[in-house]
C-alpha cells in the first residue's frame, strides 16, 4: 500500500496548470493580457520544467527521491497561493514556482515507478497517468464553476489544498533514511545525452507535450471564439482530459511487448491527428473531437513515460533520461502555447494554430516509430572506450 501512494502524488501534477485554460478569458480581461501574453502565462510552467528537470537527479542524489517529492508538494502549495493572492507580479512568480515544483515530480515519479513496479512498468505507468489525468480533468471541469461562484483567484488557489493533503499522506515516505550511492548516479555512469535512443524518446516526449499544452491552454478559447459558452468549453476540456484515461489504460497492451512498442507509439498519436483534422473540417462536432484528441493524448503520455521508464537500466539512468527528455521536451512544449497565440493574433483566427498541431502530430508519429523500434542498449563510457 505504501508504494501505491506514488499514484496520489500524480493527482497534484496537473491541476495547477489545467485549471488555467478555461479561465484564460477571465484572467486576460482582469489582467489586460493579449493572446501572446496569455500564451506566455500558459508556457511559463513548461519553461520551468525545462530549466529544472536536468538538475532533479542532483537533488534526489543528495536528499533521496521521496524527500525531494515531499518538498516539491510543499513548494507547489505555496506557489498556488502566491499566484492567486500576491498581485500582478505574483501571478507570474507563482506560476514559475508551480512549474519548478511540478518538474521535480515529473522527473522522479517515472524512476520511482520503475523501482517499485519493476515487473510491470507499462501497466503501472498507465495507472499513474490515469491519476494525472483525473486530477487534470477535474480541475478543468471545476475551474469555471468555482470562478463563477467566487472568483478566478480562488479557482486557481484551491489546488494548493490538494497538494498539502497529499504531502501529509506522503510524509511517512519522506523520513530521513540512508541514501544509496546510486541514487544520484555513480561516477562514470552512462551519459544519456550521447545516446541515440534517448534523443528519439526526447523528441517523442517533446512533440506530444507541445500538442497537449497547446490544446489544454487554447482549446476552450478556440471553442468560445466559435460560439461555445465558457462553461461548455470547460466541460469539453474535462472530456478531453477524461478520455485520456481510456487511452492511457489501453495502450500498455501494445507497449508490454518490446516488438510492438514502435506500433504502440504510432497508434498512440493517430487519434490526436484525426481529431484536429476533424476540428478543422467539421468544427460543429467539437465535443467529439475533444474526446478523440483526449484518447490520443492519454495514450501518447503513457507511451512517453513508459519509454522513459524502460529506457534506463538502473534508477539512476532512468532519472537522468527522465531529466533529459523532460528538459528538452518541455522546452519545445513551452513554445507551443506562445506560437499558437501569436498565430491567432496575427491571422485573427485559430485555423493556423490548429494546423500547427497537425504538423506536430505528424512529426510525433515519426519520432514514435523511431523511439519504439530502436532498442540499442545505452553505451557505458568505459565499455565504449574499450571498443
Amino acid at each position: 500500500m505504501t508504494a501505491a501512494t506514488i499514484f496520489l502524488v500524480a493527482l497534484c501534477l496537473r491541476p495547477a496548470i489545467t485549471s488555467v485554460g478555461p479561465l484564460l478569458p477571465q484572467i486576460s480581461a482582469d489582467q489586460h493580457l493579449g493572446e501572446a501574453a496569455s500564451g506566455m502565462l500558459g508556457a511559463l510552467p513548461l519553461l520551468a520544467f525545462a530549466l529544472v528537470s536536468p538538475q532533479v537527479h542532483r537533488v534526489a542524489g543528495r536528499h533521496g527521491a521521496e524527500r525531494a517529492v515531499f518538498g516539491a508538494l510543499l513548494v507547489l502549495a505555496a506557489g498556488g497561493a502566491v499566484r492567486s493572492y500576491t498581485g500582478d507580479a505574483g501571478l507570474w512568480i507563482g506560476t514559475l514556482v508551480i512549474g519548478c515544483a511540478i518538474a521535480v515530480g515529473n522527473v522522479l515519479v517515472p524512476a520511482i515507478v520503475k523501482r517499485d513496479y519493476a515487473s510491470n512498468v507499462s501497466r503501472a505507468t498507465g495507472v499513474y497517468t490515469a491519476f494525472i489525468t483525473i486530477g487534470a480533468s477535474v480541475a478543468s471541469a471545476l475551474a469555471v464553476p468555482i470562478a463563477d461562484a467566487v472568483d478566478w483567484r480562488l479557482s486557481l488557489a484551491v489546488w494548493s489544498g490538494l497538494a498539502l493533503l497529499i504531502a501529509v499522506v506522503w510524509l511517512p515516505r519522506a523520513r530521513p533514511r540512508p541514501v544509496p550511492a546510486a541514487a544520484g548516479g555513480p561516477i562514470g555512469s552512462v551519459n544519456v545525452w550521447r545516446q541515440r535512443r534517448a534523443w528519439f524518446i526526447t523528441a517523442f516526449m517533446g512533440l506530444q507535450s507541445t500538442s497537449f499544452y497547446i490544446l489544454v491552454t487554447w482549446l476552450p478559447t478556440i471553442e468560445i471564439a466559435g460560439g461555445v459558452t465558457e462553461r461548455t468549453a470547460g466541460v469539453h476540456l474535462f472530456l478531453f482530459q477524461g478520455m485520456g484515461i481510456l487511452g492511457g489504460l489501453a495502450i500498455p497492451i501494445l507497449l508490454r511487448h518490446p516488438g510492438r512498442r514502435s506500433l504502440g507509439a504510432v497508434v498512440a498519436g493517430v487519434p490526436t491527428l484525426a481529431a484536429i483534422l476533424g476540428l478543422l473540417a467539421v468544427p460543429e462536432l467539437a465535443v467529439l473531437w475533444a474526446g478523440v484528441a483526449g484518447v490520443g493524448q492519454g495514450a501518447s503520455l503513457v507511451t512517453a513515460l513508459t519509454l522513459i521508464s524502460l529506457g534506463g537500466r538502473t534508477q539512476a539512468e532512468t532519472t537522468r533520461l527522465s531529466g533529459m527528455a523532460q528538459s528538452l521536451g518541455y522546452l519545445l512544449a513551452a513554445a507551443g502555447p506562445v506560437a499558437a497565440g501569436l498565430l491567432a493574433e496575427r491571422t485573427g483566427a485559430w485555423q493556423a494554430s490548429l494546423v500547427l498541431v497537425v504538423v506536430l502530430s505528424v512529426l510525433q508519429l515519426v519520432a514514435g516509430a523511431a523511439a519504439g523500434r530502436d532498442r540499442t542498449a545505452f553505451q557505458h563510457p568505459a565499455r565504449s572506450a574499450a571498443t
